[in-house]
């Protein structure tokens, strides 16, 4: 079931407020996406990889349930549509055009095997060396109280897509069925919803969010992702930043 998400308001500055550079704090996190699914034999290794990679400082690790393996006999119960059509998305954008499991993509920009742990290790070191030239953002959240305010620094020239995604940080799963029965897994950082709340024009914008039904649903962290969109498709990430909401 996809959460609501309220957008309480967007407000594009008609000038720049700030300087970019006034947002930076170090390097910008880089961003780990694992497409995986309760009912594939081979995600285990990788479900545990991206546990490793979410206590990795600088990095946001996040575990996109998918739901197309549910006819192997186990309805994946952290599966979320959209999780399924965003892998689609990528593999469009990214030329492969084939949906498998487990796969890690690392900043929209590369993708492997979620196993392949020399693979993804060289495209992090490869995010990193570009991290300095990532868009600034900010997220704050007054844990328990569902607002979350979204600020994304003027950058003119470029342009994309504003995306907030509900998380809750660990989820435990016995798994009844399927090629993983009697597997206990624990899972990280798990997208419960995602949501598309602004375009972009490479101006500052700010964007207030009510996400108390995400608490509601056990959600306990918001991500938010700036995204390029070239064509109307989905593209690199170019900024992103977490906030408590618990």
């Amino acid at each position: 079931m996809k959460l609501p998400l309220r957008i309480l308001s967007v407000v594009l500055a008609l000038a720049p407020v700030a300087p970019a550079a006034a947002f930076a704090s170090g390097d910008a996190p880089m961003v780990v996406e694992l497409f995986t699914s309760q009912g594939c034999s081979s995600c285990p290794p990788a479900d545990s990889y991206i546990s490793e990679l979410a206590d990795r400082p600088g990095v946001i690790a996040l575990s996109l349930a998918v739901d197309y393996w549910d006819y192997l006999g186990w309805k994946d119960t952290l599966a979320q549509p959209g999780n399924s059509a965003r892998q689609r998305a990528y593999a469009a954008s990214l030329g492969d055009r084939r949906l498998f499991t487990p796969q890690m993509v690392v900043n929209g920009r590369e993708s492997a095997p979620g196993h392949d742990r020399a693979t993804i290790e060289h495209a992090l070191r490869t995010a990193r060396a570009l991290t300095r030239a990532t868009l600034p953002v900010r997220v704050s959240a007054e844990p328990g109280d569902g607002r979350v305010d979204v600020t994304i620094a003027d950058a003119g020239g470029r342009s994309g897509e504003v995306w907030a995604l509900g998380v809750q940080r660990r989820v435990r799963v016995d798994i009844g069925r399927g090629e993983n029965a009697g597997r206990t897994a624990t899972y990280r950082n798990v997208v419960r919803s995602m949501t598309k709340v602004a375009s972009w024009s490479g101006r500052r914008v700010t964007v207030s969010l009510d996400t108390a039904e995400w608490l509601d649903e056990g959600c306990d962290l918001v991500v938010v992702l700036v995204q390029d969109a070239p064509e109307g498709r989905l593209g690199p990430v170019i900024g992103a930043a977490t906030a408590a909401l618990r």
